[in-house]
């Protein structure tokens, strides 16, 4: 019997990618697709509707969806393409996203405003309807896609960072307020290689950064192989799985109660503020 039998799944940016390669996996997992792209090839198809073809040709079956997922109307059209089609929404993967990478100090208006539209505003406007669905339905799993870039930040990655950081805090309100009515959720943050970094990548970097590598990272977490584990944030490539999470250094106790909390006294004892191990930048998920 397959992982996911009879559920449906609904994959944003699903026309290319990552998200092609969890859509063709879940669906040979049993899962019934709705591929969602606005993007087309060199040939002017819809990406969406040639991934969707893909897997009905292998026996799997999907839909393809090309409406603009960025605002309310599309959020909520892509439910009702799932609930019209399979009568269901058991699975969602906000997987969408575009880069505008400029530093900061040279990043206009027009490239914050792209990101933050379709890397975090995409999520609220389908997550909102499809959240509400699982609610009333006895629940369901929900991955939202973050990045090592908003979690340590990447130099020339403001915007990006921004939206995806935002996803990182959605992800764990909605952990917390989905749990009483079955509803997991996931963040995860992918290194795969993609049509960017493609080019810059020699044929066996190729290979361990595979997106069919992050797919198996994802059917672990949207499948009963995860059990009733919610709220994580998994960061995943072909070289690595590993969970991510905040945490505290030992800290100041005391000082406002002891009259001593003033710079000067942090100052002293600012060892307790940092933890001893490095922090973390990009360069630690190389590998």
């Amino acid at each position: 019997m397959a992982l996911l039998d009879g559920k449906v799944a609904i994959i944003t940016g699903a026309g290319r990618g990552l998200g092609a390669a969890y859509a063709k996996l879940l669906a040979e997992e049993g899962a019934y697709v709705v591929v969602n792209d606005l993007g087309k090839n060199d040939e002017g198809q819809f990406t969406a509707e040639v991934v969707a073809a893909e897997i009905s040709e292998a026996g799997g079956k999907a839909v393809a969806h090309t409406q603009d997922i960025s605002t309310v109307e599309g959020g909520q059209s892509i439910l009702e393409c799932a609930l019209n089609t399979f009568g269901r929404a058991d699975i969602l993967i906000n997987n969408a996203g575009i880069l505008r990478d400029k530093s900061f100090a040279k990043l206009p208006e027009s490239d914050w405003d792209a990101v933050i539209q379709v890397n975090l505003k995409s999520m609220y406007a389908v997550t909102q309807p499809v959240f509400g669905w699982m609610k009333e339905n006895g629940g369901g799993v929900i991955v939202n896609t973050t990045s090592t870039s908003g979690i340590v930040g990447n130099f020339g990655q403001s915007n990006y960072a921004a939206a995806k950081s935002g996803a990182w805090g959605l992800s764990h309100v909605l952990a917390i307020e989905g749990a009483k009515f079955g509803i997991r959720v996931w963040a995860l943050a992918p290194a795969a290689v993609s049509a960017l970094t493609a080019p810059l990548m020699d044929e066996e970097a190729k290979k361990q950064f595979a997106p069919e590598h992050v797919a198996q990272v994802v059917l672990y977490m949207v499948s009963e192989l995860s059990g009733k584990r919610t709220g994580h944030c998994l960061f995943a490539s072909g070289q690595s799985v590993r969970e991510l999470k905040l945490v505290s250094a030992e800290g100041i106790e005391g000082g406002a109660r002891d009259g001593q909390f003033s710079a000067k006294n942090i100052a002293e004892h600012e060892d307790k503020l940092y933890r001893a191990e490095k922090a973390l930048t990009i360069n630690d998920f190389a590998n």
